[in-house]
């Protein structure tokens, strides 16, 4: 391990004569300072050694400018502690919530609407020199895309379709936070909340939606009832002995219910020999 820090260390010393970008006065300075280190070791070495974790990177600046164009770590390696600067950079999934945003829809309403969104740093160089704060950028961006996304949509399109309206806005905030380093993994739209005025008249509206429906169905009913009653006079009709044996079947009915109540049937040819008299 020590050989390997050493080694770390020398290859820290090399990287700006292959860049070429310190020049003389870079030269002087680093150069001063490795000397520096090199009569003070048992001292410096402590100043020297850097350590990041398995889901860390550091981004070394040496005189103002990054060393190489891999970040650092994980694990133990050497700087210069005169003239580099160090920055840990979070590898790790961040999540925050969308504060909830006042939007008017397509069709002018007036909807507030949160959200969260999951990204990590993918580039941390790109993360620490492309942008002064990647993680309050992306969040103030977040804000802004839900209003522009959710600005070209219905109402019904937003209580409908929110799979695809947080992809659209996945899809945008990755694009646009590219060169900052970062990467949009997921974003999920939480809660749509609704004026009450207008959650009374769509409630209205669906209340009077299904009384429509149960209405049409009960007429739906009454159509089929009356023509299977019509063909059922007619089969009836078709055979004398069909009235009583329906008959006899409701005194069955009655029967097996228990009651006192009989009832006779008064055959119509009777009445209507009494009516002419």
């Amino acid at each position: 391990e020590m050989n390997a820090m050493i080694e770390s260390f020398i290859s820290s010393l090399c990287v700006a004569e292959h860049t070429g970008s310190l020049g003389c006065c870079g030269w002087f300075i680093v150069i001063l300072s490795g000397i520096f280190t090199g009569l003070l070791f048992p001292v410096t070495i402590w100043f020297c050694i850097k350590i990041v974790q398995e889901y860390e990177r550091a981004v070394i600046f040496r005189l103002g400018r990054v060393i190489d164009r891999k970040a650092k770590g994980p694990g133990i390696f050497g700087i210069l502690p005169c003239t580099d600067n160090l920055v840990k950079v979070d590898l790790r999934t961040v999540s925050f919530d969308i504060p909830p945003q006042e939007i008017l829809t397509k069709d002018s309403v007036t909807v507030s609407v949160d959200g969260v969104v999951y990204f990590r740093v993918s580039d941390p160089i790109a993360s620490v020199v492309n942008v002064s704060n990647a993680d309050f950028a992306t969040r103030l961006l977040a804000q802004t895309t839900l209003r522009n996304v959710l600005g070209t949509k219905n109402l019904s399109e937003l209580l409908s379709d929110r799979e695809g309206i947080a992809h659209s806005m996945q899809t945008n905030l990755d694009e646009a936070t590219d060169h900052w380093g970062i990467k949009v993994e997921r974003v999920e739209i939480k809660d749509v909340k609704l004026p009450h005025q207008l959650q009374r008249a769509m409630a209205a509206e669906a209340e009077a939606s299904r009384e429509a429906r149960a209405k049409v169905i009960a007429a739906e009913g009454e159509m089929n009832a009356s023509r299977a009653l019509k063909e059922a006079s007619l089969v009836i009709s078709e055979s004398p002995s069909g009235l009583q044996l329906r008959y006899l079947q409701t005194l069955t009915t009655i029967a097996a219910e228990k009651n006192s109540t009989i009832i006779f049937p008064l055959p119509m040819d009777v009445i209507s020999h009494f009516m002419k008299k």
